[in-house]
C-alpha cells in the first residue's frame, strides 16, 4: 500500500434516542415492531452525549454522529438534536458533527445547520426496486429526496447502504449508482447483522464477496472522500477486517454501533498503529 493509502479516517456514533421507531424496516432492531432485546430510551442526557463526544475525540475520531430512532424529524426531535449539537460544538473538539435523524425537509436541515451540524447522514439502504420488500411504512423516494434536501442547504451528505438483506447483485449495483448520482462526501457501507427478532435470515454474503463490494463502491463513487465500513465490520471480516483498506475503504466506525457492540477502540488503535496506518483528520 502507498503512503497515501495508509491514511484513514475514523468516525464515532452516538445513539441519542434508541429503539423507539414505529417503522417496519426488516433489518433494524430499533423498530418497536420486532421487539428485539435492545436498550430503549427516548432521550439521552446532554451531558452524556458531550462525554461521548470527548471520548470519540480521545479515540482519534474525525466525525461524531448524533443518531435518533424514527422515520424522521418532528419539532421535539429537531429541538433535541439541535440542543445536543450546540452542546458538542461548544466544547471545540474539532469533530465533524453529523446528524442522522431520518427524513428531513429543507427547513429542518437548515435549522440543524444553524445549530452547528456539519453533515447529514441518510442512507438509501438498498435499490429502489428491492426497497419495498424490506420496508413498507415509507418509500425509497422519500429517502432520496431527503438526500437532495441535504445538498440544497449546503450540508455535507453522508449516504450509503446495507448489504446482505437478500438483495441481488443487480440491486447492489443499482443502489451504488443511485448513491453516486447524489455525489456524497461519505459513503458508509454496512453489512447485515442477524438478530433472532428480525424477519430477515442471516446473510449468506461471503467475505471475498464483501471485499469485492467495497471495491465496487470505490469504483462506482470515485469522488467520495470516504468509503467507510460501518456496521458488521467485525462479524463480516473477522481477523481480516483491516484488509478493507486494501480494497478501497479508507474509513471505519470506531467503538460501538447503534444497538450492537463494536471492537474496543484500544484494540483497533493498537492494530492500526502496528500496521502503520496514519489517522487523518479532515482539517489536516
Amino acid at each position: 500500500m502507498s503512503e497515501k493509502s495508509k491514511e484513514i479516517f475514523l468516525c464515532a456514533i452516538c445513539n441519542i434516542e434508541s429503539g423507539t421507531c414505529n417503522e417496519d424496516c426488516k433489518f433494524c432492531t430499533q423498530s418497536v415492531k420486532y421487539k428485539a432485546d435492545i436498550q430503549r430510551y427516548k432521550r439521552k442526557e446532554i451531558e452524556q452525549i458531550v462525554e461521548e463526544a470527548k471520548r470519540a475525540k480521545q479515540n482519534n475520531a474525525n466525525g461524531f454522529c448524533l443518531v435518533t430512532a424514527g422515520k424522521g424529524l418532528d419539532d421535539k426531535r429537531l429541538a433535541f438534536v439541535c440542543e445536543a449539537a450546540r452542546a458538542v460544538k461548544k466544547e471545540n473538539l474539532g469533530l465533524i458533527l453529523i446528524a442522522c435523524n431520518g427524513t428531513a425537509s429543507v427547513e429542518q436541515l437548515q435549522t440543524l445547520k444553524e445549530a452547528g451540524v456539519d453533515a447529514y447522514n441518510h442512507n438509501l439502504e438498498t435499490s429502489k426496486d428491492f426497497y419495498p420488500k424490506i420496508v413498507t411504512t415509507h418509500s425509497w423516494d422519500e429517502r432520496y429526496q431527503t438526500c437532495k434536501n441535504v445538498k440544497e442547504v449546503g450540508l455535507r451528505l453522508v449516504c450509503g447502504g446495507i448489504f446482505g438483506l437478500g438483495e441481488t447483485q443487480e440491486d447492489r449495483i443499482s443502489m451504488l449508482e443511485s448513491i453516486a448520482s447524489l455525489e456524497p462526501m461519505n459513503v458508509p457501507l454496512n453489512f447485515f447483522i442477524p438478530n433472532k427478532a428480525l424477519p430477515i435470515e442471516a446473510s449468506t454474503l461471503l467475505r471475498e464477496e464483501a471485499f469485492s463490494l467495497i471495491r465496487l463502491a470505490r469504483k462506482t463513487i470515485p469522488n467520495a472522500m470516504k468509503i467507510m465500513v460501518a456496521g458488521g465490520r467485525e462479524l463480516m471480516f473477522g481477523e481480516e477486517q483491516y484488509k478493507i483498506f486494501e480494497n478501497g475503504a479508507n474509513a471505519f466506525v470506531i467503538g460501538d454501533y447503534l444497538t450492537t457492540a463494536g471492537k474496543s477502540p484500544k484494540e483497533d488503535m493498537e492494530e492500526l498503529e502496528r500496521l502503520g496506518f496514519k489517522i487523518k483528520r479532515e482539517r489536516d
